[in-house]
């Protein structure tokens, strides 16, 4: 007799070949019945032996297709029908979708055989794709994902493409992307009032790469600018046309051989690296490329992961390309063709355009195999919108995050969507592309104003907290920075309920007292809240955020509380006037501000080493520490002593200055200020830990992105503590969003 049951599927499960899967699965083990994209995912109905659906099930669990990722499946007895065949249907239409959308997955390799397989109808063809790779997010326009919804609508396929397309055995059966050069999309390069197409665009493009042109290539999330990053001339030009002075350029290596020529690899980056993300990987540098990242110990490399990048460099190419977002320096990536026109216009020698529409702008990821695992510094394109997290809460809620690396994100039936990075929103592009994503979401995910939580800093005056005060939300609740950190580790875990220690060091960010605040522990969990217990001894930051710009001015408030200091104007030192500006600003206690901000005491580190003059990019000044760490051997640590809940940083600078002072090498001289504050942090964290009876120690904030701080750490607590990092997020502010989301949901109801 034969038995039935409906099947619902939660996770990444559309825009991967799910249904296709499902189709052939069913007909292997002779069933009937259908599938369909859902609003929450994929819904199946099934009619045949029961021994039989029991089989689908457990191999619809065990085998799904490399790119799904399976959140949740429903099985639930049903009656037959009499249904006679297996199809796949269309996309049902019902209540908001709360479906977990794909992230842009990158070339598989039995698409790349057919693109360079002179016999294959695609051969050569920039669009080539199949359902376990290609283009998601970045077409999609609304959900269900269907082709009708994506930014392919407008061209219909030809009689080849519609026969794969409905074949059950052909790997594009339903793979909405699809395309050929008789039906599909095409490139074409333009220059100089010249167009060129086809083969000839891709020639031409090579031509001006060797040499030493700049070209801006349009990507899967927006348009990269390119050079050879072996020519010295090519790299500087770029930097003097972006406007971009010091900041890393990334790097795109032809293949897996060229990056081991310019980093050291370990199996952990070379997976990185291969994985269908294909982010920008943080390795150490064999040898410095001049112009690329100066003063900088590791490049990021990133692997080919679009058909157009692999024809490029099948063409001849130069094996490592500079591949950097297109856009001057502070904006958000160019997207748009028109847009990309007016504001490359001057960086480009010529624009290598791709007809098919960018349904939202998304950057390269960029990752590190970290002292804990990988970890995520930019998290866009290959991870973006995944969901990170299940929340304990029904009602939707949109976190805003934070203004610097800015994400947003929104919570629907539970799962936590975190948005693709969208840059610092002191810059007005980037302000507008923060209003467009949350729209964005809010529109894919049909969410209700009158319905949602909506979660913002606690600074009254972040950009993002007063456009989310202007939001039609009627429920809004402020999440302390420091504490959204602290969270942000704990919702990847699903730990609600763990109680932790939690360490919050960063830059900035707006304390209970109004104080800048940035060397934090904490106790509690995302279910009790979280207790300041101890922090970074307070020092005065004269102009507030803005000494972030200039060491020697964050610098004052901290040396201005040390005794026997040499002088600074002097050699070895030779600070400039603006820190003896600041001074009197500290003594007339005008625009100052109280801090405990470890970022800035990093900063203070840097300027007593020579770093003197004004930052060009967020974290300059403590990254050039780290570097200079990094060519020291081990030496004994400064001290960094933990008293009265406060970490006195008083004797870690005298130290460093006096060393200075004695001519010691100076990159002896920050690795031992690093080991002192590692050693510090380690003090203060075995005695709260023994104090508060815990076992579980919390990382987060941008200061542990330093893998030199890290390491230290890792061999200086006891293996009795576990120690918690990032994954999913960054430690840096774009985790932020996740972190006010978890604890926003706890503000709404409580745990069941």
């Amino acid at each position: 007799m034969a038995s039935a049951c409906s099947v619902r599927v939660r996770g990444v499960v559309q825009g991967v070949g799910f249904r296709p899967f499902v189709y052939r699965l069913a007909h292997a083990y002779h069933l009937t019945g259908w599938v369909l994209n859902a609003e929450e995912g994929v819904e199946i109905r099934l009619e045949g032996r029961s021994e039989d659906l029991a089989s689908f099930v457990r191999d619809l669990e065990a085998q799904p297709p490399a790119a799904a990722c399976i959140a949740a499946i429903e099985v639930k007895p049903e009656e037959p029908v009499g249904l006679l065949q297996f199809e796949i249907r269309e996309s049902g239409q019902g209540e908001a979708p709360t479906v977990r959308i794909s992230p842009d997955l990158a070339l598989c390799d039995d698409c790349r055989r057919e693109l360079f397989d002179p016999g294959d109808r695609r051969y050569h063809y920039p669009y080539i794709n199949c359902t376990n790779c290609g283009p998601r997010y970045t077409v999609i326009l609304a959900l269900p994902y269907d082709r009708a919804r994506t930014t392919m609508k407008d061209w219909s396929l030809d009689r080849d493409c519609e026969t794969e397309y409905r074949d059950p055995g052909n790997r594009r059966f339903h793979a909405e992307p699809i395309a050929c050069p008789a039906c599909g999309p095409g490139y074409r390069l333009e220059l100089a009032g010249e167009t060129l197409s086809g083969d000839v665009a891709i020639r031409r493009a090579v031509e001006l790469l060797r040499n030493g042109g700049i070209v801006a290539i349009k990507g899967l999330g927006g348009y990269h600018l390119a050079c050879d990053a072996l020519s010295s001339s090519a790299v500087n030009q770029l930097r003097e046309r972006k406007y971009r002075k010091e900041k890393p350029f990334a790097l795109m290596a032809g293949d897996l051989a060229a990056a081991r020529r310019i980093v050291r690899l370990s199996s952990a980056h070379e997976e990185l690296l291969a994985s269908v993300a294909r982010p920008i990987v943080l390795a150490p540098a064999i040898e410095e490329i001049p112009g690329v990242a100066p003063d900088n110990h590791e490049l990021g490399v990133m692997l080919p992961y679009t058909p157009l990048q692999c024809l490029l460099f099948d063409a001849g190419a130069p094996l490592i390309l500079v591949m950097t977002s297109g856009n001057r320096s502070s904006e958000p990536i160019a997207y748009e063709d028109e847009d990309a026109r007016l504001r490359l216009s001057g960086l480009a020698d010529a624009f290598l355009v791709g007809e098919r529409p960018i349904a939202r702008r998304v950057e390269d990821s960029v990752v590190r195999a970290g002292t804990f695992g990988p970890a995520i510094l930019r998290r866009a394109r290959g991870y973006a919108p995944g969901a990170v997290a299940t929340l304990p809460i029904d009602r939707p809620l949109l976190a805003v995050g934070a203004d610097l690396k800015n994400t947003v994100t929104l919570v629907v039936k539970g799962q936590a969507f975190v948005s693709q990075h969208v840059g610092d929103l002191e810059h007005y592009p980037a302000l507008l592309a923060f209003q467009q994503t949350i729209q964005d979401l809010i529109s894919m995910y049909e969410v209700s104003w009158d319905d949602l939580v909506l979660v913002h800093d606690a600074h009254p005056q972040y950009l993002s907290t007063t456009h989310a005060l202007t939001l039609p939300a009627a429920d809004k609740r402020a999440v302390q920075h420091h504490r959204a950190h602290i969270a942000s580790v704990l919702a990847e875990r699903g730990a609600w309920e763990k109680p932790v220690l939690g360490v919050s060091w960063d830059g900035t960010g707006y304390g209970d007292d109004g104080a800048i605040w940035g060397g934090e522990f904490f106790v509690g969990s995302i279910r009790e809240g979280f207790e300041r217990v101890a922090h970074l001894r307070p020092a005065a930051l004269p102009g507030g955020d803005r000494a972030a710009l200039y060491p020697v001015q964050a610098a004052a408030g901290f040396l201005g509380q040390i005794d026997q200091l040499p002088s600074l104007h002097q050699a070895p030192f030779h600070f400039p006037s603006p820190y003896q500006d600041a001074l009197q600003i500290v003594r007339r206690n005008v625009r100052t501000f109280p801090t405990t901000s470890v970022g800035r005491l990093f900063d203070t580190a840097a300027a007593l080493l020579g770093f003197t003059r004004q930052i060009t990019f967020e974290g300059q000044a403590a990254m050039w520490l780290e570097h200079l760490a990094h060519s020291s051997a081990d030496v004994q640590p400064y001290p960094f002593p933990f008293h009265g809940r406060q970490l006195d940083f008083r004797p870690l600078l005298l130290a460093l200055a006096l060393d200075r002072v004695r001519g010691r090498a100076t990159s002896e001289i920050a690795r031992a200020f690093q080991r002192g504050v590692a050693h510090g942090l380690c003090d203060a964290v075995t005695g709260l830990t023994s104090a508060h009876g815990l076992d579980t120690v919390v990382l987060s904030g941008g200061v542990f992105q330093n893998q030199l701080l890290l390491a230290d750490i890792q061999s200086l607590l006891p293996p009795s503590l576990a120690i918690w990092t990032n994954h999913a997020v960054p430690a840096n502010d774009g985790g932020i969003s996740l972190g006010q989301a978890a604890l926003g949901a706890f503000m709404i109801v409580a745990i069941v």
